[in-house]
């Protein structure tokens, strides 16, 4: 192993934790400068044949491009984002995943409604260094069609180990996708690299308050280069795969249209300024390109922080809240117009309104975060007062039922929540009842505040989690087990 893969494992380990608390950032020269300005590029796509996709993910640490310079962290396949995984409502996906890292992990499909039983999308399984394991998500023939992602979820080193560089997009195709000239995939992370181009250790405030790194790519790229001609028309699909930063995006000098976001899709587009995506959101927009440049932009979003201690606002050692807007890509629209008429799309609703539904239980959640817990002085993150034991089922409900739950935060940061296999429509949120169906697998709750949802769980049985998608807070107690049967 190289020199920067040992040290790259380093950081991912104890090692971390213990320089973060003697208030060490672990650098080796000035920060790492990245080469702005590249073509923009996407990862590879694996498409699904006769009904079927078989994948080989091997998760390694090694040498990758990032922000257009060399850089020591982990991958997919050697790459950075992984290979964007397309398939169809009704196939199955198979995916050997080859663990050659030295620390355990294993496979989340963010956001997919499949079985978490067995080798399905089941976070309980846990994948030793040097060992692999058979994956096979078998989809429903009436799957919403979709951006999702996929991601390591071993509790203890979620947040570690995407923040290092494991992820990648999943396509669930449209069985009528609307009339474009150009899809793209966008996929947008964050990440702190030392001027030797190695992951930069997170301090138990990084921890605490939900990383954010310094550099913030798309695509693993650096304000890439995006072009187009007049009139042409392309759907972005754009994944916010950050720890824990928010994403409020605009585009400005060009009207986004929204078709959807995560598992919900829209009957017509709606022209929107800014969309905000929390912690593993996705997004569905179509461009009209107009000529000139325009530039795809995070602003600042205050998700709040802890009483009496540094807030995410501040400067920290891996980022902390950034400051002022975040450059992500440049859209350049210049040439002869494009002369293709296309067509307003329109879609159908591929998930049932469940306003009228009978609602089988209510249950109330209290994400909480205070005292301390975990040891080593960390602060405690809980839900319902408890901290996550794998071993223990805190919510038991009845298969084929539809439940409402009422989501407090009564802390004085945002935490967005995220339920495995199972999609949420959105019914009441900071006070607001959506007059048309909203559908999420994240909900962001504002600090001081609650959100209201409903779910049905139909299709699947089995053990499976919901939790914060900060993911230093799950990885830190804030989930829970949820046993469906």
């Amino acid at each position: 192993m190289s020199r920067r893969n040992t040290l790259l494992l380093v950081g991912l380990g104890a090692v971390a934790i213990a320089a973060g608390s003697a208030g060490l950032w672990w650098t080796a020269g000035s920060p790492f400068s990245p080469e702005a300005g590249l073509d923009f590029s996407e990862p590879e796509e694996l498409r699904s044949s006769n009904g079927r996709l078989q994948v080989r993910l091997e998760a390694s640490p090694g040498e990758v491009q990032l922000g257009g310079r060399p850089a020591s962290a982990l991958g997919y396949n050697g790459g950075v984002p992984g290979p964007t995984l397309r398939v169809r409502a009704g196939d199955v996906l198979d995916v050997e995943l080859v663990n050659s890292m030295d620390v355990p992990t294993n496979l989340h499909v963010h956001g997919l409604h499949v079985s978490p039983q067995g080798n399905g999308d089941n976070v309980f399984v846990v994948i030793q260094p040097g060992q692999s394991f058979s994956y096979e998500y078998r989809l429903p023939a009436d799957h919403p069609p979709g951006t999702y992602w996929y991601h390591p979820h071993h509790h203890g080193t979620v947040a570690d180990q995407i923040f290092a560089g494991l992820y990648g997009a999943i396509i669930v195709e449209d069985a009528e996708p609307p009339v474009i000239d150009r899809e793209r995939i966008l996929v947008i992370s964050d990440i702190t690299l030392d001027g030797s181009g190695n992951v930069a250790a997170a301090s138990p405030m990084d921890r605490m308050l939900g990383r954010e790194g310094q550099l913030v790519l798309l695509n693993g790229q650096s304000n890439p280069k995006l072009s187009a001609r007049p009139g042409e028309r392309e759907r972005w699909r754009i994944v916010n795969a950050c720890v824990s930063r928010y994403l409020p995006l605009r585009l400005d000098g060009q009207q986004m249209q929204l078709l959807g976001m995560d598992s919900g899709s829209l009957l017509t587009p709606a022209n929107v300024d800014e969309l905000l995506l929390a912690p593993g959101n996705r997004a569905d927009v179509l461009i009209t390109a107009l000529a000139g440049d325009a530039i795809l932009r995070a602003s600042t979003y205050n998700r709040g922080g802890m009483a009496g201690m540094m807030g995410p606002a501040a400067p920290g050692p891996s980022g902390g809240q950034f400051q002022g807007d975040v450059v992500l890509a440049t859209l350049s629209v210049s040439g002869a117009p494009s002369t293709s008429a296309q067509p307003v799309p329109s879609r159908q609703q591929t998930l049932p309104d469940l306003r009228t539904a009978v609602v089988a239980a209510h249950r109330q959640l209290t994400l909480g975060a205070g005292g301390l817990g975990m040891g080593m002085g960390m602060m405690s993150f809980t839900i319902n007062g408890r901290e996550f034991n794998g071993n223990r089922t805190d919510t038991t409900v009845a298969a084929g039922t539809v439940e409402e739950w009422t989501l407090i935060n009564p802390s004085l940061m945002d935490h967005p929540f995220h339920l495995h296999v199972w999609p949420m429509q959105v019914i009441e949120q900071s006070g607001d009842a959506p007059d048309t169906p909203v559908w999420r697998d994240v909900v962001n709750v504002p600090a001081n505040g609650r959100a209201k949802v409903r779910i049905s769980f139909q299709d699947f049985a089995g053990r499976s989690v919901y939790h914060c998608h900060i993911l230093d807070h799950e990885d830190q107690g804030m989930m829970g087990v949820i046993d469906v049967r």
